[in-house]
């Protein structure tokens, strides 16, 4: 997937606290109003390998198909202590097994005559 088709996805808090998102068609956009600094050689997703990396914010970061998101260090913080602290809903395992999946005894044919 080239540069081009992905929307970038900036997210920074605002003044007044709340979380904003900013996004962006096209790379030389975001480029603008950003310092590059580097270009990202170490992602698990190779098709983020190569994307720039910028001054100030953390990413690229996959953030579904065809979108990447940058984020300022607090958000990243804030959303990654969020994100770990959620519960998970644990799964109950089943200590019987249902009606028909029961083994039926094993019958002798010597016993049996």
């Amino acid at each position: 997937m080239s540069q081009d088709k992905f929307v970038y996805r900036v997210v920074t808090r605002g003044t007044d606290g709340e979380i904003s998102t900013k996004e962006y068609l096209r790379i030389d956009t975001l480029e603008k109003s950003h310092t590059q600094v580097g270009i990202d050689d170490c992602s698990t997703d190779l098709a983020l390998r190569g994307l720039p990396v910028f001054q100030g914010l953390i990413g690229p970061i996959p953030d579904g198909k065809g979108f990447v998101r940058y984020e300022s260090p607090e958000v990243f913080e804030t959303l990654t202590k969020e994100w770990t602290n959620t519960k998970i809903p644990r799964r109950r395992r089943r200590t019987a097994k249902p009606e028909g999946l029961q083994a039926q005894p094993v019958r002798d044919p010597l016993l049996d005559a």
